[in-house]
């Protein structure tokens, strides 16, 4: 099911924003009050998705919205998310993030919290680039002795 951007007011006084970032995946994150709304806005599509159709799996489901039940805030914000880059895993884990970075904006003494949980370190690991002779970043071609 499709929910609409007009759905939310996302005003200063309402919302609370965070950026996420994996691999190649950017997730800018509004928490929005007095709603329990979850939608996530594809960039490459323009399209918009109910969270929960938007990830498929119910492990990255329950990893997005982990940020939120370790608080204690889990049905007291919406959530409205761009993403864009990657895959769906790494987009869910940089919801993650994003959803932890706005949890902090709204109080900040929940940071320890998150902080002991992992969830505001970033996960840096990136792709590997591809080198010259080779058919991937570490694949080689076939050899042959003759």
């Amino acid at each position: 099911m499709i929910r609409r951007m007009k759905d939310f007011k996302i005003v200063p006084q309402n919302a609370f924003y965070g950026t996420g970032r994996r691999k190649e995946s950017i997730a800018r994150v509004w928490l929005v009050k007095d709603t329990n709304k979850q939608i996530v806005k594809a960039k490459d599509s323009g399209k918009e998705f109910e969270l929960k159709d938007y990830v498929q799996r119910e492990s990255l489901y329950h990893k997005v919205l982990h940020p939120l039940k370790l608080s204690g805030l889990e049905g007291r914000f919406g959530i409205y998310a761009t993403v864009e880059g990657g895959g769906i895993s790494a987009q869910a884990e940089a919801l993650m993030y994003g959803i932890a970075k706005a949890i902090i904006n709204y109080n900040s003494e929940l940071r320890s919290t998150l902080k002991k949980a992992g969830l505001l370190a970033r996960d840096a690991r990136e792709k590997e680039r591809k080198k010259y002779g080779l058919m991937k970043a570490r694949k080689a071609y076939r050899w042959s002795k003759r």
